[in-house]
């Protein structure tokens, strides 16, 4: 098989752990879970080398809203501490997961989640401007209401709805990168980068300190992807393909984008802002910093597209 032994960096959005408002709990979770990683342990039986991310913007704003609604009685709980408590939580259900289908499939793998810190920049302006969504969707007049009683700044989603947004800073440095690369070579399917990973920042006696904030999960991927030097960067998300005109009568799927296609159609404003073009922006940055190819594609179609048969590629 031409893809034996390939290097896979496999991107999970976390709204593509929630099929919609009717199914958000934790068994609903966990249901996605198993079926997605279905798909993924295809990828390993077919032999590549597999590394998966995930998102986690709905599950930080679950628990922060837990922790807003317990106030009363507990203390608050920090972005960065919600970042590292569905890192742990996700990373738990996609290792169960993978390890019952490997064992299912009598593959001698098993899987492993690495708390991940990334290092981001104090002085990012992303701090001053948030823009990354998290929690549930919410109708206008929710959201305002929501934003007047507890401060919050809100945006439209992409034509979902109205969403809660932090602070995302720029993912500078994966400080668990060397162990990483070990688990890698011994073997192992990892979980990493989860959420983006925890923001933490350098102070001047060089020891690090948690930030306020949720790191973009595919920016962080992709740097991690370029990092590893991934034969592929795939982004699993809610649609088979990316889209023109988008929920338009004029909507198209596209097969193939080249980098200068891809940045052509971004600066045409064809990509949703909290959706698509974060997406876009992640392949670009893994293009241009050395990698050779790119998938969008849904999580049903994650080996067909990795195998050539769907999903959008992108190459430089």
């Amino acid at each position: 098989m031409a893809d034996q032994g390939k290097l896979v960096v496999l991107a999970i959005g976390g709204n593509s752990l929630i099929r919609d408002e009717a199914h958000k709990t934790v068994p609903d979770q966990w249901d996605l879970t198993r079926q997605t990683c279905k798909h993924i342990a295809s990828l390993v039986e077919a032999g590549m080398r597999v590394v998966v991310t995930h998102g986690n913007g709905p599950q930080v704003g679950f628990i922060v809203r837990r922790s807003e609604l317990a106030l009363h009685e507990l203390h608050p709980v920090p972005l960065d501490s919600c970042d590292a408590d569905t890192q742990g939580a996700i990373g738990y259900m996609i290792q169960q997961a993978m390890d019952n289908e490997l064992r299912r499939r009598k593959l001698a793998k098993t899987s492993v989640t690495v708390v991940t810190q990334v290092e981001v920049d104090p002085n990012s302006p992303a701090f001053q401007k948030p823009t990354k969504p998290i929690g549930s969707f919410m109708d206008e007049a929710t959201a305002k209401a929501r934003a007047a009683k507890e401060g919050w700044t809100i945006v439209e989603d992409s034509g979902r709805g109205f969403r809660r947004v932090v602070p995302s800073p720029e993912p500078l440095v994966i400080l668990e990168l060397d162990a990483i690369k070990t688990l890698i070579e011994a073997g192992f399917v990892v979980c990493a980068v989860g959420g983006g990973g925890i923001p933490v920042v350098k102070l001047p006696n060089g020891d690090y300190k948690g930030a306020e904030a949720v790191i973009d999960k595919d920016f962080a991927t992709s740097l991690l992807a370029a990092q590893l030097g991934a034969d592929l960067f795939v982004i699993s998300t809610a649609v088979e393909k990316v889209c023109l005109d988008y929920k338009k009568p004029t909507e198209r799927q596209l097969d193939r984008l080249t980098v200068a296609e891809a940045k052509r159609h971004l600066a045409d404003g064809q990509f949703g802002k909290g959706s698509m073009a974060p997406k876009i922006e992640a392949v670009i940055r893994f293009l241009e910093s050395g990698g050779k190819r790119a998938i969008i594609t849904s999580p049903d179609r994650l080996e067909e597209a990795v195998l050539g048969a769907g999903g959008t590629v992108i190459e430089a």
